[in-house]
């Protein structure tokens, strides 16, 4: 039998990938479902090219065009819309697995109900376990669910530790690598005119406006830090990330004998979610073979703190725990929401992620009462910082 796929956040650069290698593979995979929040035109290319039971929209009057254009193409889709629906698709029994590819926040719910309907969840959405920690991994095992990694470096780490018996209890340390975006070299004291389009021209990868500047700043691999520290179970100080600007070694695995497993690869989303797919087997993804010799050399360097505020902020907040991850990516969704609308600066973006930490009021509990308000009272203060930054510029 196919396996059946539900994919949230399918008109995203992680979406794209999954969909191309489902289409290589026509007899392994059958999509079942697709989600997207406002890109409906591509939605409808996607429904067009796969024919899914479902596709599930975030406003009405999107699910109403959608499904005006569907029937008029003779497509048998149904659109839903809204947060219940997406997460009640997430939870259906018609699907097996679910690629959780939603950006943001917004990603953890419907996540969160697949882990409670214990299926496989092939796991792009980093901010599900960013705030929420513990209770993602708690739900996922008392579900049964299988939670297998899709970013790259901590799908690489995946890789490196299987097939070792006692893997885990044998692991020194872990090693994410970073490209260091496009400001790894750029002046520090230039930072402050960076525009957002140089902010989103990354230098290896293709990916959406929010996650690039989350690599510019090192806020992705802060974000990464702590996913690894839920996905592995080990504690931060033996978690580390190094600039590795080729990016074709995209983590490795230290073990207690110091011997370094490295996971290789051109720089394509479609190699780990061609592996997450088909895991335990393998299967070809699309991606060009790696030739060593056009690669030349691999150099790695420790990150500059002072040119990548953000991930010392992230090591604070998960040192602090998972309220103040939790916080912690609320702030800095709005700051980089904030800088892509050329609201503020670059340079402002941690300045409000750390002023929001330093205000916000952390409950005593971990539960998804407590993060989702928790997540509502961290944006209201990191709006009010940038309007403050907006005053003072």
């Amino acid at each position: 039998m196919r396996q059946r796929l539900l994919v949230l956040g399918s008109t995203g650069s992680v979406g794209d990938s999954v969909l191309d290698v489902v289409a290589r593979h026509p007899e392994a995979f059958k999509v079942q479902g697709l989600t997207a929040h406002r890109r409906i035109e591509k939605l409808y290319r996607q429904c067009l090219q796969f024919r899914p039971a479902i596709a599930v929209v975030s406003e009405p009057q999107h699910a109403i065009e959608l499904q005006a254009h569907l029937l008029a193409a003779n497509v048998p889709t149904e659109v839903l819309c809204g947060e219940d629906a997406l997460c009640a698709a997430a939870r259906e029994s018609t699907c097996e697995t679910v690629v959780a590819a939603i950006v943001g926040g917004a990603g953890l719910l419907p996540t969160l109900s697949a882990a409670r309907a214990g299926k496989k969840i092939l796991l792009a959405n980093k901010e599900a376990l960013v705030m929420s920690g513990a209770l993602f991994i708690e739900t996922a095992a008392s579900a049964g669910a299988t939670v297998i990694p899709l970013d790259s470096e901590h799908n690489a780490i995946f890789q490196c530790l299987q097939g070792c018996q006692g893997a885990f209890d044998g692991v020194d340390r872990l090693i994410l690598t970073a490209s260091g975006g496009p400001f790894r070299d750029r002046p520090v004291d230039s930072l402050h005119e960076v525009t957002p389009d140089q902010a989103c021209a990354h230098p290896n990868w293709s990916m959406g406006r929010k996650i690039s500047v989350d690599c510019a700043t090192m806020m992705n691999k802060g974000l990464e830090i702590i996913e690894a520290h839920w996905l592995f179970n080990l504690p931060a100080d033996r978690i580390e990330a190094l600039i590795h600007p080729q990016s074709v070694v995209h983590s490795m695995v230290v073990f207690r004998d110091q011997s370094v497993m490295a996971q290789l690869g051109n720089p394509d989303m479609r190699m780990p979610v061609a592996h997450a797919l088909a895991y335990p087997l393998r299967i070809e993804s699309g991606v060009l073979p790696l030739d060593l010799t056009k690669v030349g050399g691999l150099t790695f360097e420790h990150p500059d703190v002072q040119r990548f505020p953000c991930l010392g902020l992230a090591l604070q907040a998960l040192a602090a725990g998972t309220q103040a991850s939790a916080a912690l990516n609320a702030a800095n969704e709005v700051a980089v929401e904030a800088f892509l609308g050329k609201r503020i600066r670059y340079t402002h973006i941690p300045s409000v992620i750390e002023q929001t930490l330093q205000r916000i009021e952390l409950p005593g509990g971990c539960s998804l009462d407590d993060i989702l308000a928790l997540d509502q009272q961290a944006r209201r203060l990191a709006r009010e910082a940038v309007h403050l930054r907006r005053l003072n510029t």
